[in-house]
C-alpha cells in the first residue's frame, strides 16, 4: 500500500473526489447522495459542493446539485497542452470516413484509460464514447498497447494493484494470461481484442511514438463483430490503422 506524501493535500483531494462522484450515470445528486459516494459526512460534503458553487463548478436546483459547463476548463486544460490530441483528431476523422469504423486516441492513467480524441461513425457500444471516457485498460485494445509500453517493474504493480474481473464469457483476465496477452503485444506491436470489452464489439489498437521512440498515446479502429472478422480486422484495417499512426507521429514530429 502506497503511504500517503507528507506534502499531500487532503482537502484538494477531497474537493476532486466530489467533482467525480458525477457521471453520466449520476448526473444530479442530493447533499446525500454525495456524502454516500464520497465517504464524506454531510457537512462536510455540504462544505465542498457549496465551495464548488461559489466558483462556478457546481449548479444547484432544488435538493439536487450538478456540475456545470466550467468544469471543462479542467479537462482542457489538460487536452490543450496534449498535441497528440489536436493532432491525432484530424487524422481519425479521415480513417473512420475512409474506413466507415468508428477510431479513437487515448492515454494511460493509472488503471484505465481516457479517451482524448474520437472519429464516431456510428454508436456500436451500449456505453457512449467520448473524449474524457475512461475504460478499463486490461481488456481494451488500446489498454493492452498502452500497458505493454511500461517497463515490466511497472506492469507488475498495474497487474497487482487493477481490479480485475471478466467483463464478457471472453476476457481474458487473470495475471498469467494478461502476462502472456500483453507478452504478445510488445512482439507484434499491436492489439486485436475480439469482445472482450462488450459482446458483439472488436478493435485493433497501435502505438503512437514521440519523437524519442517513447510511446504516448494510441489509437484504434472498432467494429461490430456481426460486419467485421478478425481476420478482416488483422488483414484489413491494421495496415490502414498503421498508416494513420505513422501520420499522427509525423505531424507531432513536425510541432517540435
Amino acid at each position: 500500500m502506497n503511504e500517503t506524501p507528507t506534502d499531500f493535500v487532503r482537502s484538494l483531494q477531497r474537493g476532486l473526489s466530489v467533482i467525480q462522484a458525477f457521471s453520466s450515470e449520476h448526473q444530479r445528486l442530493t447533499l446525500t447522495e454525495v456524502a454516500q459516494i464520497t465517504d464524506m459526512t454531510r457537512a462536510t460534503a455540504r462544505r465542498f459542493l457549496l465551495t464548488l458553487e461559489h466558483l462556478g463548478y457546481v449548479g444547484t436546483e432544488g435538493r439536487y446539485f450538478y456540475l456545470k459547463p466550467r468544469v471543462l476548463q479542467l479537462g482542457y486544460a489538460y487536452l490543450s497542452s496534449l498535441s497528440v490530441a489536436e493532432v491525432a483528431q484530424s487524422h481519425l476523422e479521415r480513417l473512420a470516413q475512409h474506413m466507415h469504423e468508428s477510431c479513437s486516441a487515448s492515454v494511460l492513467d493509472s488503471e484505465d484509460v481516457v479517451y482524448v480524441a474520437r472519429a464516431a461513425t456510428n454508436r456500436i457500444m451500449a456505453i457512449g464514447l467520448s473524449v474524457g471516457t475512461r475504460l478499463p485498460a486490461y481488456c481494451t485494445s488500446m489498454g493492452r498497447v498502452l500497458l505493454a509500453a511500461l517497463p515490466q517493474n511497472e506492469l507488475d504493480r498495474y497487474l497487482e494493484v487493477a481490479d480485475l474481473n471478466p467483463r464478457t464469457s471472453q476476457t481474458v483476465f487473470t495475471v498469467p494470461q494478461l502476462q502472456q496477452v500483453i507478452d504478445d503485444v510488445r512482439a507484434q506491436g499491436w492489439c486485436a481484442q475480439d469482445q472482450e470489452l462488450e459482446l458483439g464489439v472488436r478493435s485493433i489498437a497501435v502505438p503512437v511514438h514521440s519523437s524519442n521512440g517513447a510511446t504516448i498515446a494510441a489509437v484504434n479502429i472498432s467494429a461490430h463483430a456481426a460486419r467485421v472478422s478478425m481476420t478482416q480486422l488483422i488483414e484489413e484495417f491494421l495496415p490502414e490503422l498503421q498508416q494513420c499512426k505513422v501520420e499522427i507521429e509525423r505531424d507531432l514530429i513536425g510541432r517540435l
